[in-house]
């Protein structure tokens, strides 16, 4: 078996999990391949004691891996789903810091969940994605978000006018700071900072949230994830953000955006007892009360 690893920078609490990591997996017999940047990171921590090669964002799909393994936090895991795309590998997020949603493998529980992946005992959560269909080729290959679509003023403090359509059926005109377009799994990401539902992973829906609305009777609303978006923006100044999770664009407003479900999912690795509700019920802090 073929595993993949892509990270990032962490600190040096994490430097003998690395090492546990990658000899548990070398003992199984797995074949290791590093993200070239993240391997320069790594022999510069740790020694490793392990053979493994590179690999880039441009041949990961040829290597046709088993597996990816993100390490960092939920903001690492958004740039693995970047990486592969509709090759349908599974990820699974091991976490390096805080509690995360996508990254959600505890360091303590890695040789756990390695154990269990060996075993087979593990399964496989399928995560929806927004994808970009016009302007075409603004974000070239990556036009997909596994958190959301956002649009956003730029260099003025003026609001913007955001005309969105629903399968061509005006739903409103939003006067806001921006908008953002969420899948479930962006529903707790920024949609929620904005006032925005919380939808479970399997939920066939996407959510549009106003982001600081003039209109206070303005909310978001959750529509079908079958349905075509359309928007028209309008604004005092020359050009507009849009934003793919992480990655911005500055665009002019003559361009109207066209958002729809990509047609294919990322696959998450989930193994033993964790699952969304638990992760929710932690990171939420529901059900504490102080004065127990």
């Amino acid at each position: 078996m073929r595993v993949a690893i892509y990270g990032i920078n962490f600190d040096n609490s994490f430097d003998s999990y690395i090492q546990e990591l990658m000899n548990q997996m070398d003992s199984y017999g797995w074949e290791i391949i590093v993200h070239e940047k993240f391997l320069e990171f790594l022999t510069s921590r740790v020694k490793l004691k392990v053979d493994c090669r590179t690999f880039n964002n441009d041949s990961f799909k040829s290597e046709k891996a088993s597996f990816l393994f993100s390490i960092g936090g939920d903001g690492t895991f958004l740039d693995s789903a970047k990486i592969v795309a509709d090759t349908g590998v599974p990820v699974l997020g091991i976490n390096t810091g805080r509690l995360g949603f996508l990254a959600s493998t505890h360091k303590e529980d890695i040789a756990g969940a390695l154990k269990f992946i060996k075993q087979g005992k593990f399964r496989i959560i399928r995560r929806s994605l927004l994808c970009l269909i016009e302007p075409e080729g603004l974000f070239g290959k990556t036009n997909f978000a596994l958190n959301e679509l956002t649009v956003h003023k730029k260099d003025s403090a003026s609001m913007i006018t955001i005309h969105t359509y629903i399968n061509d059926l005006y739903l409103n005109s939003y006067w806001a700071d921006g908008l953002i377009i969420s899948t479930p799994t962006g529903s707790t990401a920024y949609s929620l900072s904005c006032g925005g539902p919380i939808l479970v992973p399997g939920a066939q829906d996407h959510i549009i949230t106003p982001i600081a609305p003039h209109n206070l009777n303005v909310r978001p609303v959750v529509v079908p994830d079958d349905r075509v978006i359309r928007l028209k923006v309008e604004g005092r100044e020359g050009n507009y953000l849009v934003s793919l999770d992480s990655k911005s664009v500055a665009i002019e407003p003559t361009f109207e955006l066209v958002i729809k479900k990509a047609d294919f999912y990322i696959n998450c690795v989930v193994v033993d007892d964790d699952n969304f509700l638990n992760t929710m019920r932690n990171k939420m802090m529901w059900g504490l009360d102080k004065r127990n």
